[in-house]
């Protein structure tokens, strides 16, 4: 019930702030900020009242949709849920402080996106139907579609919200079926009773085609990647934030939710398709980032490479994998928002984004050059950092599977490693060439910066918090029960 009080809360909150003037700037940034922030503080006390003994889900709420058709407008969060519940509220207020003064013509406009994008995901991560999974899912396409194309910085953001779209779309539709058959087979779509239903083996094999296509669009996997750095180009850094902070866990969530449970037969039959196409997303997007000239994509590319990772934990079929992966999931939210906002600080200062641009930038800006560093160590896994944990039980996971995996995927960390500190170097040591302006982190950037770099070291040091959290969500243990997964 807290949840969706809170939801209701961000629904009135748009309908109030749409009808607000813009002529009241003022009012109106300190007025969305504040509400940002309680939004935020709501979400995380949940958190200390949150049952981590109650495996199944807690503040459950039901409303009748469609008794006819027996679809139910029901949810509940469980410790998986309401850890992205919490990214989502967190990364909020930090995008509204971001563009404190970037959109003075159109703040109004950005910041009913930002509630709407806000209220849709926290839908999306509260629902427990399938039917309003998919509607949510694709419901957040629109204003992510509005904030690239008219908010964004570049010639072709038409070219790359319209990219987005049809992508996500196209792929959206493959989901559509799998729910309608799902619906035609079990009579519901409520995700506790599809969890105690029977598939046979040949549908299986389908619903898990069509499930697992459309979520990998979302992800992004190779060969399905091509529309995510040119909407990162072209989104403004806010929309970049929203979009590998929050956005690419959609596909992995649903993947958790519903491909491993569901289809075991599925998971079995194609668990080497999974393992070809994760690999190819580590290995042959990680060799285009090093050709890359724009930061924006050079960081988007990385993304893909780290969302290959979380994929391939989802299919180790193991407790530490599922916790490596669902971990690295919520420390590339917090570090590849750190690095968007790092890259948006400079390009706010010197309109462009070309490495080449970039030389010894220690020498005017060392409060940013230490920001930059500790994200990238972040990026990389470097011991003690919120990255390390999550990579470090995906790797113990790939050494149970065999050596060969071991290998392959300690390679694929080394060529992380490589391409990012390539970058930090260049950026931040090589003799200065055409930027000669001394303007280091503003207070405000450092008061947007710091919180990250606390979570990066926090978690890092003591990811039990996280763990415990984890430990109690329903998906371990329907995941992993005997009876219902083919094994």
């Amino acid at each position: 019930m807290p949840i969706f009080l809170v939801v209701l809360f961000i629904f009135f909150y748009i309908f109030f702030l749409f009808f607000l003037s813009n002529k009241y700037i003022v009012f109106l940034k300190n007025l969305c900020f504040f509400v940002s922030i309680l939004i935020f503080l709501f979400s995380f006390s949940l958190v200390f009242k949150f049952d981590m003994s109650n495996i199944s889900l807690m503040w459950s709420f039901h409303i009748t949709w469609n008794s006819f058709l027996n679809i139910y407008y029901s949810g509940g969060v469980d410790g998986f849920s309401l850890l992205f519940i919490v990214l989502t509220a967190f990364l909020i207020p930090f995008c509204i402080l971001y563009s404190w003064n970037q959109f003075v013509y159109f703040f109004k406009e950005l910041m009913l996106l930002l509630f709407t994008i806000e209220f849709l995901l926290f839908n999306f991560f509260f629902v427990s139907d399938l039917f309003f999974f998919f509607i949510f899912f694709e419901s957040i396409l629109l204003p992510m579609f509005v904030l690239i194309g008219n908010f964004g910085s570049r010639q072709r953001k038409i070219h790359a919200s319209f990219q987005f779209f049809l992508f996500t779309t196209v792929g959206s539709f493959l989901l559509l079926v799998a729910v309608f058959l799902v619906f035609l087979h079990e009579g519901s779509t409520d995700f506790q009773a599809l969890y105690f239903g029977t598939f046979s083996y040949e549908l299986q094999l389908f619903l898990w085609f069509c499930f697992f296509t459309s979520l990998a669009v979302k992800v992004p996997l190779f060969p399905v990647h091509i529309w995510l750095p040119e909407a990162h180009v072209e989104a403004p850094t806010v929309g970049s934030v929203i979009l590998a902070g929050v956005l690419l866990k959609m596909g992995t969530y649903g993947m958790l939710r519903f491909v491993t449970p569901l289809f075991s037969f599925g998971n079995f039959y194609f668990n080497p398709l999974v393992f070809i196409l994760a690999f190819m997303s580590i290995y042959y997007v990680s060799l285009i980032t090093f050709c890359q000239i724009d930061l924006k994509k050079l960081i988007a590319y990385s993304s893909v490479a780290h969302m290959g990772y979380v994929t391939l934990g989802l299919f180790t079929y193991s407790f530490i994998g599922l916790q490596g992966s669902i971990f690295l999931m919520l420390s590339h939210g917090v570090v590849s928002s750190l690095l968007f906002f790092l890259i948006g600080m400079l390009y706010d200062r010197y309109k462009t984004r070309l490495i080449f641009f970039y030389k010894s930038i220690y020498n005017y800006m060392p409060l940013f050059t230490l920001f930059l560093f500790f994200s990238t160590l972040a990026n990389v896994g470097f011991p003690g950092t919120i990255g390390f944990v999550g990579e470090f039980l995906l790797m113990l996971s790939f050494l149970s599977i065999s050596k060969v995996a071991f290998f392959f995927s300690s390679l694929g960390f080394l060529i992380s490693i490589t391409y990012s500190f390539w970058l930090y170097n260049r950026i931040s040591f090589l003799l200065p060439f055409h930027v000669f302006v001394f303007s280091d982190l503003s207070r405000r950037e450092i008061f947007l910066t710091s919180p990250f770099i606390f979570m990066i070291f926090y978690f890092g040091l003591f990811p039990l918090s996280i763990f415990d959290i984890l430990q109690s969500s329903s998906v371990f243990v329907l995941t992993f029960n005997p009876f219902l997964n083919f094994f």
